[in-house]
């Protein structure tokens, strides 16, 4: 079996580091502050998703370069407000069979955060989006079962939010959907994902 993590809001609360670089963002182009509880329904989409909803007139060459400015700062702060969700490391290390992220951030970053939160050593590949459509598109999760060479039904993709299980229903695996994350529950309950689970203790059994 392969099991496949999201990252923000399933395996980190990096919400404070990611909202907190877009606000900056805003801030620097003297563009309308957006609340915490907003900016944080986007998590997990693709940041131009974002910044052509909040920015007014926003173009593809004014998104571009608000992205990058978002980069920056998001790699400045080190991502010192972000935490690990209690009881996921424990759940990883228990977890038998491969695992492999399918992420909006790209790949090297997405490295960088299990490096630094010593969650790196259980997983058996690291994917982002690099380049290819984000989810809700499938393409990061078919990135994982073409290197793994795995078929969809022996792939669990566990996630927090529409555009996961939107993405993971478009790659034909199963389903988890977490209740700790940002999503909305209702619209991922749309999906009818296989699991749901409540705190990361309860991956294990999903191992059994």
């Amino acid at each position: 079996m392969l099991y496949l993590f999201d990252v923000d809001g399933t395996l980190t609360d990096s919400a404070p580091d990611i909202t907190g670089a877009v606000s900056e963002v805003l801030r620097r182009n003297d563009l309308p502050p957006q609340a915490f509880e907003h900016l944080r329904t986007y998590i997990g989409k693709h940041l131009r998703e974002l910044f052509f909803d909040i920015v007014p007139d926003c173009t593809e060459k004014k998104s571009d370069a608000l992205i990058a400015e978002y980069r920056t700062i998001y790699a400045a702060r080190e991502h010192s407000q972000t935490r690990v969700y209690a009881g996921i490391a424990q759940a990883l290390a228990g977890m038998e069979g491969l695992k492999s992220t399918a992420t909006t951030k790209g790949t090297p970053t997405t490295r960088i955060v299990l490096e630094k939160f010593g969650l790196i050593q259980y997983f058996d590949h690291v994917q982002g989006t690099d380049g290819f459509p984000a989810k809700p598109a499938p393409d990061v999760i078919h990135k994982s079962l073409d290197r793994f060479q795995v078929a969809a039904g022996d792939v669990l993709f566990i996630g927090d939010s529409e555009a996961d299980m939107a993405a993971g229903r478009a790659a034909g695996v199963k389903l988890c959907a977490v209740r700790w994350g940002y999503g909305d529950i209702d619209k991922m309950a749309r999906y009818e994902p296989d699991y749901w689970v409540d705190e990361p203790a309860q991956l294990l059994a999903l191992c059994r």
